[in-house]
């Protein structure tokens, strides 16, 4: 039987909360390659992500070299041109229909911060459609990773699905890489579909680079705060 001598030490704990806690959304990212062992230690150590009876959801698409660029390739040219832009829809709705506070409150402070160190302007209209297409080429990371679920699965196995992708950003940050997820691809899960090849009993998820940070890049420097404990947290003795 586990005691209290067993906790682990300080150090250990120090460790895991370094991995957590400077986890970051990474937008700018070098080329430095990362080699294929490293990617499929991370996605091994992920995949001990709880999931309901243990059905583990998750379908991965690893993306590099002329891989990844024909994705990209194929997105950037139906984002780029608004008559095809505007046929794509969401495969799923990420983010609320409607939002409130103190939601867009939240949404718009990261968004205006990002733009703000960017330089562009609410009127920038070509220079936010531009940084926003940035998504389709994963940030310049060397890899580029696409999530898909098995359509007959439901809620509890979304759930699931975010255990083991947060699993994958904190596994990264243990080996001193940085992530960023993507919701961005939502939209394109056609393309995206097709170009990979990806059945039709797939549903995509999302998308996530993968790389070295450059933290030399303007957009590197945004940093997102937590609210208080004390705002989310109601604790019942």
């Amino acid at each position: 039987m586990n005691s209290p001598t067993d906790a682990p030490s300080a150090e250990r704990q120090d460790h895991v909360d370094a991995a957590i806690t400077s986890r970051r959304s990474v937008r700018a990212f070098l080329p430095t390659a990362i080699p294929n062992e490293v990617v499929r230690q991370i996605l091994a150590t992920a995949a001990r992500a709880p999931s309901g009876t243990n059905i583990q959801p998750w379908r991965v698409y690893v993306l590099t070299g002329n891989r990844l660029k024909q994705l990209s390739d194929a997105i950037l040219a139906a984002y780029n041109d608004p008559e095809i832009a505007k046929t794509h829809t969401e495969a799923y709705p990420y983010y609320p229909k409607e939002w409130v506070s103190p939601y867009i409150e939240r949404r718009r402070k990261i968004g205006w911060g990002l733009y703000g160190l960017l330089g562009i302007t609410r009127e920038d209209k070509d220079k936010m459609h531009h940084q926003h297409g940035r998504n389709y080429l994963f940030f310049d990371a060397p890899v580029g990773l696409i999530f898909s679920i098995d359509r007959v699965l439901e809620q509890g196995s979304w759930l699931d699905y975010g255990m083991f992708l947060q699993n994958i950003m904190v596994a990264a940050r243990g080996r001193g890489l940085d992530t960023c997820p993507q919701a961005a691809f939502n939209p394109f899960h056609r393309v995206i579909r097709e170009t990979l090849q990806m059945p039709d009993s797939e549903e995509l998820v999302c998308g996530m680079a993968l790389g070295y940070a450059d933290n030399d890049a303007v957009a590197n420097r945004l940093t997102t705060e937590r609210e208080s404990l004390d705002v989310w947290a109601t604790f019942l003795d």
